[in-house]
């Protein structure tokens, strides 16, 4: 008797354990748990201890509440120039509503895979080639806004998709290649000579600079020439006239015909004896009286010039 009350003990405390189990459930930060009653939704379990009814209710689904990256299967678009593109991306979505995660779709993630498939292939079949490295900001942007609209159904928010590499086929991959260093070179040569046209300018504009200030350096040399030599002219002239003016003076002073007398007959001796030096044939005048003659001529200019 005391064996089978004590099995009975047992198996009480063993259903106490698998009940109280049942009964208190703890759910994880950033989780969401779906619970059925009798096989119908009841509640969602918030993050914490839970309790439901054991046997009547069960954890039908659990949801992590977390941005969860998807990786989109690489495919093949065909551009709008009917051009054959390798796509391959990433997409962040977080589940919003658990409820609606449990039962809008019977597997939330394949659809969003899918649907992010066809769209990125619509979205590619209307642009060229060119443009679709241009614009995936656009691609991305359209990509979202279209799944999110989707999603709302089945309590996903989309957050954003990345594409992860866009590639072509080798044939027009080497030909891009090959315009972009084409492309490069046409840059180059056209730097090249917007330097060298730069350079003749510079060399011009320098060479007309330079002549310009040599032509100016010319200018005031000359200016400065003049005037000197024009300063020079009028200094001679005082000095003459100055000089002029003491031998008129000299010349009125007594005994001053006397000097030029004197004056003008040692010159005409001079001019006789220079010539004497420099030439071994000279020329004497016929009569010498001549000489006192020059001289009378000379005084009666002198003293034209003193009368007044």
């Amino acid at each position: 008797m005391d064996i089978g009350i004590g099995n009975i003990g047992l198996v009480l405390f063993i259903i106490a354990v698998v009940f109280v189990v049942k009964t208190i459930n703890v759910v994880p930060q950033q989780h969401a748990w779906v619970v059925e009653r009798l096989g119908k939704f009841h509640a969602t379990l918030g993050p914490g201890l839970n309790i439901v009814l054991p046997f009547v209710d069960r954890i039908a689904y659990k949801h992590s509440l977390k941005e969860i990256p998807l990786d989109v299967p690489s495919q093949v678009c065909i551009t709008k120039d009917n051009t054959q593109l390798q796509v391959d991306g990433i997409l962040y979505f977080q589940v919003t509503d658990p409820m609606r995660a449990s039962y809008g779709s019977s597997n939330y993630i394949a659809a969003i895979t899918q649907l992010a498939q066809t769209t990125l292939r619509s979205i590619i079949g209307r642009m060229e080639l060119d443009k679709t490295f241009e614009e995936r900001d656009y691609i991305n942007h359209s990509i979202v806004n279209a799944l999110d609209e989707a999603a709302a159904n089945w309590g996903v928010k989309v957050l954003r998709y990345e594409i992860k590499d866009l590639t072509p086929p080798k044939e027009i991959l080497h030909a891009m290649q090959s315009q972009i260093t084409a492309e490069r070179e046409k840059r180059a040569l056209i730097a090249a000579s917007e330097g060298r046209k730069q350079e003749q300018i510079n060399i011009a504009n320098g060479e007309r600079e330079a002549a310009i200030a040599r032509s100016e350096g010319e200018k005031q040399a000359a200016i400065n020439r003049a005037q000197g030599q024009a300063a020079s002219i009028v200094a001679i002239a005082d000095a003459t006239a100055d000089a002029l003016r003491k031998t008129a003076a000299a010349i009125r002073e007594p005994g001053g015909s006397d000097a030029v007398n004197l004056k003008v007959a040692e010159q005409y001796v001079n001019a006789f004896a220079q010539l004497a030096k420099t030439n071994n044939s000279i020329i004497v005048p016929a009569n010498m009286s001549d000489i006192s003659g020059l001289i009378a001529s000379a005084m009666q200019v002198v003293k034209s010039q003193r009368t007044p």
